[in-house]
């Protein structure tokens, strides 16, 4: 799998709070109205755990989009929590595509549950494909 940092939600970022990804990713031309871009072959999105979480209950992510790069009126395609024993570095959620509905912008939204200090970190992006294990999805 290969990681390119413009196609980058977040690299290796830590997540301590609830908040947005580092980087916003714009898949599509606004400007001609061609937003789209779920057709045919699944593009893959990996959402991994790089860093193990601690003292936090569970982390969601949602998978955001937009008609631009503020977000004023973001939509959510798609969601996915994990528990804390789950939150283990080298697991990845089970969002493996990158969704219908796209705006031409994306970005994630972490949701932190419960408190604590976490020292958890996630690296997620576009990839050229997903390179899975066995483990439980």
């Amino acid at each position: 799998m290969r990681l390119d940092s413009q196609l980058l939600f977040s690299d290796a970022q830590k997540i301590t709070e609830t908040g947005n990804s580092d980087n916003v990713v714009k898949l599509a031309s606004v400007e001609h109205g061609l937003t789209e871009v779920s057709y045919g072959k699944p593009i893959p999105l990996l959402i991994q755990v790089v860093a193990d979480f601690e003292g936090i209950t569970s982390l969601k992510v949602g998978v955001e989009t937009d008609d631009n790069e503020e977000f004023g009126s973001a939509k959510t395609l798609v969601e996915a929590t994990l528990e804390l024993a789950d939150l283990k570095a080298g697991k990845k959620f089970p969002i493996n595509q990158v969704p219908a509905g796209c705006k031409g912008f994306m970005r994630l939204k972490y949701t932190v549950e419960g408190e604590g200090n976490t020292n958890g970190a996630i690296t997620a992006g576009i990839v050229d494909v997903i390179d899975n294990s066995f483990q439980d999805m």
